[in-house]
């Protein structure tokens, strides 16, 4: 299967190429700009020092940046399972969408389609596993929210790409904002540590955005930071899905 991209090549890279073993990961951004054009313009500028190897515009164009098996810089201070710096082992697609602090909006139906086509592509070409599909909220959950809570993670899943939880949703709405105990609150942790967060010497407050981060992953009907009945319920199974 062969993708259709436009070439725009961003100098931002490191410059040994890497072994294509080492790619284990895909890793979903938006932009975050007001601007599709500005975003561009970023991601090629020389003295911005970040880059994607695919970026999607809003009309569902997709546009390679950096060459596959050159690090890209999109990433930046990471952390998922037992790996560092994911920059070394992924792949990242920037999203055309101006974010939480611009406005953010609905990805475009365009744009969910070209992500699946480029997706599986890159699933089958890496054989990567469906539970490192990430979003940049994931393995950085102290500065990030993107791709954020209208990004489609269950209808990907239905296609195959990364993982969902499949609970219906009149059963966790039942347990949602119900709470929970002490010991349960531990446990949601190393459901998540298991998942792949990283959730050790977290203060209060980075805790707090953990929480968020895996809402707007998993539950993104309620982005609260605050654990509940449903959070762990959802929690445990996609622990299960992860190992």
């Amino acid at each position: 299967m062969r993708i259709k991209t436009s070439l725009n090549y961003s100098p931002n890279f490191s410059t040994s190429a890497r072994n294509k073993k080492k790619i284990k990961y895909i890793v979903y951004h938006y932009t975050g700009m007001r601007s599709e054009n500005k975003a561009i313009k970023r991601l090629t500028d020389l003295n911005s020092n970040v880059s994607c190897h695919y970026l999607i515009k809003r009309n569902g164009q997709i546009i390679l940046m950096v060459p596959e098996l050159y690090e890209a810089w999109h990433a930046g201070k990471s952390n998922w399972k037992k790996d560092i710096s994911l920059n070394k082992k992924s792949l990242g697609i920037e999203i055309s969408n101006k974010g939480h602090e611009f406005g953010y909006e609905n990805f475009s139906k365009d744009q969910i389609n070209s992500l699946i086509k480029l997706s599986k592509y890159l699933i089958k070409k890496y054989k990567i596993k469906s539970s490192n599909i990430l979003g940049h909220s994931d393995i950085a959950f102290g500065r990030k929210k993107d791709p954020g809570e209208k990004f489609p993670w269950s209808y990907l899943a239905s296609k195959n790409i990364g993982i969902w939880h499949q609970i219906k949703e009149p059963k966790l709405k039942r347990f949602r904002s119900k709470k929970v105990s002490n010991i349960e609150i531990i446990t949601f942790f190393k459901y998540l540590s298991k998942i792949g967060y990283l959730t050790k010497y977290l203060k209060n407050n980075k805790k707090t955005k953990l929480i968020k981060s895996f809402q707007r992953r998993f539950r993104q009907k309620l982005i609260n930071g605050k654990i509940d009945k449903e959070c762990m319920i959802i929690a445990e199974k996609i622990s299960k899905l992860s190992s």
